[in-house]
């Protein structure tokens, strides 16, 4: 007969056809969007990955559990669009090239804005596309055709657009506040771009001696530094030790200046001594009693971080450098009364790595509050969008009722330039606080409405610094659509379905989307945010490029497969935003448990491969699907298990919980289809004149055709390449079929119970033979006894899978056991007693002397191991993993007796 299906290879070859699979979705764009098309959509924009570089396994992560939904919302008919892109991280980029450029001994200023932006974008183009490359390979199901990069000029006008719009609502205002700033980078952070870190320091504790000459105030402080910018001392005004000094005034130490004592109800009394010093221009908390109290504000520092001309004596010392000789000179003043040793929290730069410094400083800031309060009303009142796990939506919303107002200038050169020029003399001029500016869509525009208000005799200059990269983030998902173009993308698929994003970036990204959607389109940007855990690293780390602790999926992809890797990640989900720790060797590139996925994928492959081997060359389709009335037992047994997996992968999926629904899918594919349902066919496949052979072809090859349907969202190339062949149907994709229906009159949950007593028996039985040393070929007569008439009639309706599959004949159902049996071995199932009688089966005195051999050995170690462990030389002097093991093998020993003991005890 001639065959019309192609014999699957032998082997799986995950690297030739995930990349000939990746290559076919692509050219025939399976994957293009259109919104013309109809029908209910699903949307979802990927959170675009920092060009710094590459991928790690937290962005495959993100990666997997995005294409996951993605897939699956497509087939089950959704109008779907999944749009990629990438972030210009401007902090980050400008970091990486000005270490480049170091190391050749040059800075920024040396080549100049325009040569740097060159680089820059030669960095994107790198960078870039090493990241979609990796995109690709992950099998990520995204619309390339609509590819978006946050520094497109598409993109560009849409910040532009938004800035303008925000200043001409007086939602953005130019100033001199107090800043996070970070000296590595030389620019201006927020506060979500500061870490928090605990550090062991010093509290210094000073004299500042009060200028009538009647004693002192003691300060304590973590920072002596700043003292040299003192411009008063604060108590609380209800703290009755120092009611008399109100309104005095100390001499400044070093500076010899006199400042005034005030009084504050931000000072902590039982802080310190209840003085501290008052650092206007250097401490936040400062900062606003300095201006309740109109002090003046010195600024001592640099912005590269060294001290500034204000400083005295120190100019031009590191920040830290003048902290020590600051010390050393009150010390040698007399003013230095104590040093302690103090654990504190210090501000760290997430980018530069180094302790920020509150500087003020001249910025641009956004009104937060109003934005803010329209997120919290969408929440309160609509509960949009909707966190999950719930836990989230506290978070989220006690965040945005905290956020202060937004520092959006950053002192960089790769970004989105402020639409922002400043009015300058005819000929240049320096630009302060005060200089007069124009905001604008274009330098046109700008220049247009400059010589309206101060005449043709004047020179703009454009502002140098760029927008936090969050700015133009937190547009993303809408101006990544065309906004402020009313497009039919932004009609069809705005708001997006689902952000997939882990919980590290609530702050960060979330929201800011939420807060930009809430103003510029009234609604919120998604419906839903599934939140997910972190990839840690092997030791429990935050997997991070600035952490150098990443994982490069690709190490793993092309070792065991991108299927295999994504499934593993998506399979490691033990709930909603848990974190997961993934095994992996990096002195080998090696993991064990994405080594299991891919066995998994090489398990489906010889299952399919078998399937496909014995359907006499025809489709499914060819084959049609079996009839109700002409199934088996075991066939409406495995369409159960089918129909009720596909009820639970749904209503996991549609719930967000894909590593449940991951894990359901291995279950019934390795266990229920392949190890059993496979193994109870295969008599009736083989004898080719068995009326239920074409019952058994039609149910393998639907259910098989069916698993591949359901498992296509996770593991996508595998599950593409089999189904073509299986089906030959060459010019269409797996992708674009319809996700497997529940059909509910399939389920039978009484049948499925009968096959649990069945299988027990069947392992029971084969767990028996080998306690009897009894060749796989051998049959054996079996007795299954039970006094439940229920029990026996599931047995006798199961008796050919019992004998087929444990190689048993005769077979004796009974109530009640016989007096003589004979030598038996024997077990439990339940309540089902099974027996296999050894008379003339196997030489019982030669099975009990080899059992008993055995015995001795493991006794022997036994005894061994004992007096090691007992010996307090051994345990006191080796190496403790040492001695863990000898315990563990000890116990593994121990309970390898016991068994021995009680198979040699069944043969007496």
């Amino acid at each position: 007969m001639t065959t019309t299906l192609p014999a699957l290879e032998k082997l799986y070859d995950p690297k030739t056809t995930e990349e000939k699979w990746q290559k076919f979705w692509e050219e025939q764009k399976i994957f293009q969007a259109n919104p013309s098309q109809g029908g209910p959509a699903y949307s979802l924009v990927i959170p675009p990955p920092n060009v710094t570089g590459s991928l790690h396994l937290g962005h495959a992560f993100d990666t997997a559990l995005m294409d996951t939904l993605v897939r699956y919302k497509r087939m089950c008919g959704f109008n779907t669009l999944c749009l990629p892109g990438i972030d210009h991280a401007s902090i980050a980029v400008q970091t990486i090239l000005e270490k480049q450029l170091k190391a050749e001994g040059k800075t920024r200023y040396d080549i100049g804005r325009e040569k740097f932006l060159e680089k820059a974008w030669e960095w994107k183009q790198q960078s870039g596309g090493t990241i979609v490359n990796q995109l690709k390979r992950l099998g990520l199901s995204a619309d390339w055709s609509r590819q978006r990069f946050t520094l497109d000029e598409s993109l560009s006008k849409a910040v532009r657009r938004a800035f303008v719009q925000l200043y001409e609502a007086g939602l953005i205002y130019r100033g001199n506040y107090l800043v996070n700033w970070c000296p590595e980078s030389q620019s201006a952070v927020s506060d979500l771009e500061v870490e928090n870190k605990e550090v062991d320091g010093h509290l210094w504790h000073f004299r500042y001696p009060l200028s009538d000459g009647s004693g002192y105030l003691e300060v304590a402080t973590t920072r002596p530094e700043t003292m040299l910018g003192d411009t008063g001392v604060a108590v609380n005004p209800h703290d009755q030790r120092y009611q008399d000094l109100i309104g005095k005034t100390v001499t400044l130490p070093i500076m010899e200046r006199q400042i005034p004592i005030i009084a504050d109800e931000l000072v902590d009394p039982t802080f310190g001594t209840g003085c501290v010093k008052v650092t206007p221009a250097h401490d936040p908390n400062d900062f606003e009693m300095g201006k309740r109290h109109n002090l003046p504000f010195i600024n001592i520092m640099n912005k590269d971080g060294t001290l500034n001309e204000n400083s005295g004596s120190f100019v031009g010392e590191d920040r830290f450098v003048a902290r020590k000789n600051v010390v050393k000179r009150l010390e040698q003043d007399g003013f230095l009364v104590k040093i302690e040793d103090y654990r504190h929290t210090v501000p760290y730069s997430d980018r530069g790595k180094v302790p920020v410094e509150p500087l003020l400083s001249t910025q641009w800031f956004v009104k937060i509050d109003p934005l803010a309060k329209k997120a919290l009303t969408c929440l309160d009142e609509d509960n949009s969008p909707r966190f999950i796990p719930e836990r989230w939506t506290k978070v989220y919303r006690d965040w945005l009722v905290k956020l202060k107002d937004w520092c959006i200038s950053r002192q960089l050169w790769w970004g989105h330039q402020i639409p922002a020029w400043y009015v300058v003399s005819e000929t240049g001029g320096q630009i302060t606080d005060h200089t007069p500016f124009i905001v604008a869509y274009s330098p046109e525009e700008a220049l247009e409405k400059a010589q309206q208000q101060y005449g043709d005799k004047i020179q703009l200059e454009q502002d140098p610094d760029v927008l936090d990269t969050w700015f133009s983030s937190g547009l993303w998902p809408f101006s990544t659509m065309g906004w402020p173009e009313q497009t039919l993308d932004l009609a069809t698929y705005y708001p997006t379905s689902t952000l997939v994003t882990g919980f590290d970036i609530i702050f960060f990204w979330v929201a800011r989307m939420t807060m930009m959607a809430g103003y510029f389109t009234d609604q919120m940007p998604f419906k839903d945010v599934y939140i997910h855990g972190l990839v840690r690293d092997e030791n429990g780390k935050k997997m991070s490029k600035s952490a150098n602790n990443g994982i490069d999926p690709l190490l793993l992809i092309r070792k065991y497969g991108s299927d295999a890797l994504r499934y593993t990640l998506i399979r490691e989900v033990a709930g909603a935003g848990q974190d997961i720790s993934l095994q992996y060797n990096r002195q080998t590139d090696e993991s064990e448990s994405v080594e299991a996925s891919r066995n998994f994928a090489n398990k489906l492959w010889n299952a399919a491969r078998f399937v496909m081997m014995n359907l006499d060359g025809k489709t499914p389709q060819a084959l049609g699907e079996p009839t109700s009335e002409a199934l088996e037992a075991s066939d409406r047994w495995i369409l159960s298990r089918f129909a009720l997996t596909v009820q639970q992968t749904r209503n996991y999926i549609d719930n967000y919980g894909l590593g449940e629904a991951a894990k359901g899918l291995y279950e019934f594919i390795w266990g229920d289809f392949c190890d059993w349902y496979i193994e109870l066919v295969k008599s009736r496949l083989f004898d080719k004149s068995s009326p239920s052979r074409l019952v058994a072809q039609k149910t393998l090859a639907f259910v098989l055709e069916g698993i591949l349907k359901l498992l296509h969202p996770f593991m996508p190339h595998i599950t593409e390449e089999i189904w073509h062949i299986l089906t030959q149907n060459a010019d269409q994709s797996l992708a674009l079929q319809v996700y497997p229906q529940v059909n509910e009159a399939l389920i039978d949950a009484n049948l499925e119970q009968s096959f649990v007593l069945l299988f027990g028996c069947i392992r029971t039985v084969r767990n028996l033979r080998a306690e009897a040393d009894i060749k796989p070929g051998v049959t054996v007569p079996l007795i299954l006894q039970s006094d439940n008439p229920q029990e026996r009639q599931i047995l006798t309706m199961g008796q050919v899978y019992i004998q087929d599959l444990a190689k048993v004949e005769p077979l004796t159902i009974t109530p009640e056991l016989g007096e003589d049996t004979g030598k038996v071995i024997a077990s439990v199932v339940g309540t089902v007693q099974a027996l296999i009688p050894l008379s003339g089966l196997v030489d019982i005195e030669a099975l009990r002397a080899k059992l008993q051999k055995k015995l001795s050995k493991v006794e022997g170690d036994i005894n061994s191991l004992t007096n090691r462990l007992n010996n307090p030389g051994f345990v006191n002097k080796a190496p403790i993993e040492v001695v863990e093991e000898a315990r563990a093998t000890l116990a593994e020993a121990q309970k390898q007796a016991e068994i021995l003991r009680e198979r040699i005890l069944r043969l007496e």
